[in-house]
């Protein structure tokens, strides 16, 4: 009796112990960590300065006096320096008629050099190769062609034939945190696994030449770029060579109002033009997801104190005027915003109650790259590793919004001090400039002049007859 009783034990505790290394190693490899990035900087061809700018705003011929003061006060008041990128066909002036080739060639410069990047960095602590990635997603909102895009890095890099893909269109700028949570979500049922993320954005084709304001923003906002990264479930390999841990990631849709879902949208204007409608509701619906994603994400990463403190003066407020607001700053030390443009920081900004030091990594992301969708937050956080904030055990509030409407957020815990320059190498010094006073209305304030009219006329006979000029400063 006492030899069944002791074997009974046995098998009782080894099947306990079973149980709890079985559920250990489920938590362990359900982690999510991001082994390292890359972001993309095109060549200084591809820059648009103050005067090529000009010369593209001259060649549409559907603009008059209002439309140019229009584009004036908005690119001045953007937040955009004159070192953004844009495609070739915009600069080459193909943007009335691009084809299926140019948009094609567009994303070949932006993923291939991309990929090749992110190995190159990662062979240089670990090695790693094309056959080692289990997943594949490729994010570009406004270009989905067939074959994928997804399929076209394959077919240049030849992953294995059992690679988990994904291709995502239509996200918006959000896409990357959507990426985040498609390859975290994929992880939960697959161990020890290395997933490569690719995010950019198709410009070739969605360049508007029309004359409706509302589509003519993103033509003064959105700049070419895009991130790859690799993010990987195992705890070996993340924890001895991650750089950020995911902890916790909110999504928010505001797919079932209808202001909120047409805000922000591809359509055609009443000439049959096509480009990007940002409408007037966008504020608000902005708002709205940004509120209904913080309600869910505060409690999530707040200390239990600041929770309690905001509940003490939510009570007290009913008895005052005074309001109550969360700080944030207790339970993140650095903010990485999505780049939409001057008007989404600030407003972010104010929500949050963040000073300029903590707003810097956006702005200065926005004036030297401009709104590169949704590789811009990538960017950012480029950014601020560049400047040598991020030590270990800080966390990170990754912040993005997006057609549709949504809002997505993600916390990430910075795993060791991080000091790479990246993409912001050549220009980390010089940064945050002195003003980010850009020089149109130096060069185009004449557009006020009370001649301006005459002045704006010579422009469109000058694009009718075909003239080649530098700038529009050619007509003063």
């Amino acid at each position: 009796m006492e030899f069944l009783a002791l074997f009974s034990t046995i098998i009782f505790l080894h099947a306990v112990l079973v149980l709890l290394y079985n559920l250990i190693d489920k938590w362990r490899h359900r982690n999510c960590y991001l082994l390292d990035y890359v972001c993309l900087k095109p060549s200084d061809e591809r820059k648009l300065p103050t005067d090529l700018c000009g010369e593209i705003v001259s060649r549409n011929s559907c603009l008059g006096l209002n439309e140019y003061k229009f584009l004036l006060k908005v690119i001045i008041s953007s937040g955009l320096g004159e070192s953004t990128y844009g495609p070739r066909n915009i600069i080459e002036g193909r943007e009335a008629s691009p084809t299926l080739s140019d948009s094609i060639s567009e994303m070949d410069e932006y993923l291939f050099p991309l990929v090749d990047s992110i190995f190159l960095r990662v062979n240089q602590s670990f090695h790693l190769s094309p056959s080692s990635i289990d997943i594949l997603v490729v994010n570009v909102s406004m270009f989905s062609p067939a074959p994928s895009l997804a399929a076209r890095v394959i077919n240049r890099y030849g992953f294995r034939e059992d690679i988990l893909v994904y291709n995502l269109s239509g996200m918006g700028c959000s896409a990357s945190l959507i990426s985040v949570d498609l390859i975290r979500n994929i992880f939960k049922s697959h161990k020890k696994k290395i997933a490569l993320l690719l995010s950019s954005e198709s410009i070739s084709p969605n360049w508007y030449n029309g004359n409706k304001r509302s589509m003519m923003l993103g033509n003064c906002l959105f700049r070419s770029g895009g991130c790859a990264a690799l993010l990987t479930n195992d705890p070996y390999l993340g924890g001895r060579h991650g750089k950020l841990h995911l902890r916790r990631l909110v999504r928010t849709h505001l797919g079932r109002s209808n202001e909120a879902h047409t805000c922000a949208c591809q359509k055609e204007d009443d000439e049959g033009r096509h480009g990007f409608h940002l409408s007037r509701e966008l504020p608000a619906a902005a708002a709205q997801a940004f509120f209904e994603n913080l309600r869910v994400l505060a409690p999530k990463i707040l200390p239990l104190t600041e929770i309690a403190r905001y509940l003490l003066a939510s009570v007290w407020k009913k008895k005052t005027t005074s309001m109550s607001t969360v700080n944030m700053k207790s339970g993140v030390e650095h903010f990485c915003l999505h780049t939409g443009g001057k008007a989404v920081i600030e407003g972010i900004g104010r929500s949050l109650g963040l000073d300029e030091k903590a707003l810097e990594p956006a702005r200065m992301t926005l004036h030297r790259f401009g709104n590169t969708s949704a590789s811009s937050v990538w960017y950012v956080l480029s950014y601020m590793e560049a400047k040598k904030r991020l030590r270990k055990g800080q966390r990170i509030l990754m912040m993005t919004f997006g057609s549709g409407f949504k809002c997505n957020s993600c916390l990430w815990v910075v795993m060791r001090d991080l000091d790479d320059c990246g993409v912001w190498e050549d220009c980390i010094k010089g940064y945050p400039p002195k003003t980010l006073v850009n020089p149109f209305f130096d060069k185009y304030g004449w557009i006020n002049d009370p001649n301006a009219e005459v002045l704006v006329q010579k422009i469109k006979d000058g694009t009718a007859r075909g003239e080649k000029r530098e700038s529009l400063t050619d007509l003063i």
